[in-house]
């Protein structure tokens, strides 16, 4: 077991590395018959992708070229592969580093699994890989679109900086693709960003909150008990570069509550289930209650940083310090929003899969 491939009905597959040719995906299990063309998975590329004052000056097309499992813009219920060229990589800054362990990145550990590894800007361990799934993820939501299920991410906190939101999530979700960092606060949003312009000074980083959303989940969606819905979502997002925890709900502040503040208590009306409250975060013993799926990831700093950092040489075996330069992002919390928001379709599609609820012909 490889560890390359997610889903057991709809199952991605990604490949590539950072400064390798290309990354890409296949997408195995979809169903035949929708609507598929390279602008949907573009759309959602263009949203992850690096550039900006705030992310990586590294300037990727990302433009995704489907060379199998559709024709004449038709699913065929066949495998899905997908390529992404890497045009602008420069490993250059990368030579002068290449056997030490940059502290906060997989260097060394991958080194101690595979006794190797590509030092060109992480390989297989950096961010870079991502765009793969977010192909594979944007598949997954036309086909939840079907079904009436949409999946909404935005920057809850950035650096400390806490977004306040009220109103609808397709409001605050609008306000978030406005910001060029996600985050629906237009009030904090200059803390925020003074946050980053301070981290970058320094030659630091920062960190943050992403928060998704999910609406339209059905009642009942979930296996007992280990294949729980929560559960399978956590081991979905918990695969993504930077994400250092995952909630539901409430979360760690149910901790801190009693059970009548905690539980989530119920009504009925015109013969509908309802609740007041949803810090359940819509799931209930790992089967989902109709409510809207309430989840946070926390993400660590990007660990590419110049601040001088104590490290070791993976080929003498000594001591020495580090400074990493090269093109990183400040804040990776904007475009890790983008990759969670894939992550959860890939989750639910597949669990829907192993509940029959999609056909294989739409």
């Amino acid at each position: 077991m490889t560890g390359n491939t997610f889903g057991r009905v709809f199952r991605v597959t990604t490949f590539g590395e950072s400064h390798g040719y290309a990354v890409g995906c296949v997408v195995d299990g979809c169903p035949a018959g929708l609507s598929l063309g390279e602008e949907d998975i573009n759309r959602e590329l263009r949203r992850r992708r690096p550039g900006g004052r705030f992310a990586s000056p590294r300037k990727e097309k990302d433009e995704a070229k489907i060379i199998s499992g559709v024709f004449e813009d038709k699913t065929l219920g066949t495998p899905i592969a997908i390529i992404i060229e890497n045009k602008d990589a420069d490993s250059r800054a990368y030579e002068g580093i290449k056997d030490l362990a940059r502290p906060g990145h997989a260097d060394y550990t991958y080194f101690a699994k595979f006794g190797t590894r590509d030092w060109r800007g992480g390989g297989r361990a950096s961010g870079r890989e991502t765009a793969a799934r977010v192909a594979g993820g944007a598949i997954a939501k036309k086909v939840l679109e079907k079904f009436g299920i949409r999946i909404y991410g935005y920057s809850g906190e950035i650096a400390g900086v806490k977004a306040e939101v009220d109103g609808e999530i397709e409001e605050i979700f609008e306000k978030a693709e406005k910001s060029e960092i996600r985050f629906p606060d237009a009030e904090k949003e200059e803390f925020a960003l003074e946050r980053i312009r301070e981290a970058m000074r320094e030659g630091e980083s920062v960190g943050g909150i992403v928060e998704i959303v999910v609406r339209g989940v059905p009642a009942g969606l979930g296996e007992p008990v280990f294949m729980k819905a929560d559960a399978y979502l956590a081991y979905a997002l918990m695969s993504i570069p930077a994400v250092k925890g995952v909630e539901f709900g409430a979360g760690f502040e149910s901790a801190r509550m009693r059970g009548s503040e905690s539980n989530d208590e119920m009504y009925v009306e015109k013969g509908q289930v309802g609740f007041y409250t949803n810090n359940a975060g819509g799931v209930l013993g790992g089967i989902t209650t109709g409510q809207d799926l309430i989840i946070r990831l926390a993400v660590k700093p990007t660990p590419s940083i110049s601040k001088i950092q104590k490290t070791v040489n993976l080929k003498t075996l000594e001591n020495e310090e580090i400074s990493v330069k090269g093109r990183h992002d400040p804040c990776i919390v904007p475009r890790a929003v983008v990759v969670a928001e894939a992550m959860t379709a890939l989750a639910i599609l597949d669990l829907m899969m192993l509940q029959g609820l999609v056909p294989r012909f739409l």
